[in-house]
């Protein structure tokens, strides 16, 4: 479950950016990009959370650690793409 919403918080996020750029307004598909960034996380917790129930602690050594490190960066260049647009337009800078 965490894929799908994290293809669609990609996708939502290259609409934001894509809507800048055209000038189109882009608040709903940058708070969409927010919003599944945030919904996927919730997913790989809930995912993580499945593994210590059954207590399988193989799954918990070989995934955690990398994909801790690999979320992390994701979630911060998701929100850096998605708030791009608000610090162009508040410093009027245009993309060409």
């Amino acid at each position: 479950m965490f894929l799908v919403l994290g293809i669609i918080a990609v996708v939502a996020t290259v609409s934001n950016l894509y809507l800048y750029k055209t000038g189109k307004d882009y608040k709903l598909a940058m708070a969409m990009g927010l919003s599944f960034t945030a919904l996927t996380l919730a997913a790989e917790n809930s995912m993580i959370s499945n593994w210590v129930k059954a207590e399988d602690w193989a799954a918990l050594l070989d995934v955690v650690p990398t994909m801790t490190i690999v979320l992390w960066a994701l979630t911060i260049i998701s929100l850096l793409l998605n708030i791009i647009p608000i610090l162009l337009e508040k410093y009027k800078i245009k993309l060409k």
